[in-house]
């Protein structure tokens, strides 16, 4: 296939560009510079997109996005919602064009988030639970429904809402390794919280499943089958790394540090299944915890 990618040169973007191209796919890059060759193609979200330069392509993968881990200011707070909402729609009209002309793209996989469901205690989440409350689910809500217009000139439509992303090469478990490997780790908040999650080689493995999956469509919940909780998911963690779990991190402590911003992204719970990617007959590379910890640890 050839494939157009957007966030080529993050974590997970640059992890699905290195699976592709080994499984001989042939990957192009959108770059906010000028292109270099016919492998990189200029954009800028938020600026009209010509419909020709996404016509030969067959899917087009959208993972850029500003990090949500910081400080919601309501600059910050204007930036992420920007820069995931203007570029999803600069990539679907311009793709709802093309494909109308020629039926090229033919997919469209565009991440979200499972910040989708807000916080919702021990309850069980599953693609079809109703969206939540808050900054990240209203947020959510905006960004699939900017995809609505390749949606509607036939595009197939892809959403994997992510659930927290466990790689040792960057997000937020590099962050968490340096305190607990000090023996310094320990719960957050009440740590009944669940945080759901997922390996990067589950992201990758997941979004080339669904590449070859043409008939299935919509939102998938790109979570282990084993969701756990902030307790749990310390203890495992200080228990792969041979060490403690005694200095919790009380709630107001988290939130003096990352402001408003620690209710969606460190206190909340969100239990979530993915059903959909189970029904469709995806096998889970990583479904325990511990034994993804383990391997992914083993080398850092």
């Amino acid at each position: 296939m050839e494939i157009l990618v957007s966030g080529a040169s993050g974590l997970i973007g640059g992890a699905v560009c290195k699976n592709l191209a080994a499984h001989g796919h042939r990957i192009a890059k959108l770059v906010r510079r000028e292109s270099t060759g016919p492998n990189e193609v200029r954009w800028s979200p938020g600026e009209a997109l010509r419909p020709e330069l996404v016509a030969r392509f067959d899917a087009v993968l959208h993972f850029a996005g500003k990090n949500i881990a910081c400080r919601w200011s309501e600059k910050a707070k204007r930036e992420i919602r920007e820069s995931r909402i203007l570029g999803t729609v600069t990539l679907a009209e311009a793709m709802a064009v093309a494909h109308r002309e020629g039926g090229r793209p033919h997919t469209f996989v565009s991440t979200s988030a499972i910040g989708y469901y807000g916080s919702r205690g021990d309850e069980e989440l599953r693609e079809k639970s109703a969206a939540g409350h808050g900054f990240l689910a209203e947020l959510t809500k905006e960004w699939e429904a900017a995809t609505t217009a390749a949606q509607e000139a036939g595009v197939r439509v892809v959403l994997p809402r992510l659930a927290l992303v466990l790689s040792a090469d960057g997000g937020a478990l590099t962050k968490m390794l340096p305190a607990f490997r000090m023996g310094l780790g320990g719960r957050i908040g009440s740590g009944r919280q669940y945080w759901s999650w997922i390996s990067l080689e589950d992201v990758v493995g997941g979004v080339e499943f669904l590449l070859q999956q043409e008939n299935f469509s919509g939102a998938f919940n790109f979570s282990a089958p084993q969701p756990v909780t902030n307790a749990e998911f310390t203890k495992t963690l200080a228990a792969v790394l041979h060490r403690p779990a005694i200095f919790p991190l009380p709630a107001r402590a988290a939130r003096l540090a990352m402001g408003a911003s620690a209710d969606e992204l460190l206190l909340s719970s969100q239990r979530v299944l993915p059903e959909r990617l189970l029904a469709a007959g995806y096998q889970f590379r990583d479904a325990s915890l511990r034994e993804a910890l383990a391997a992914l640890l083993k080398s850092v």
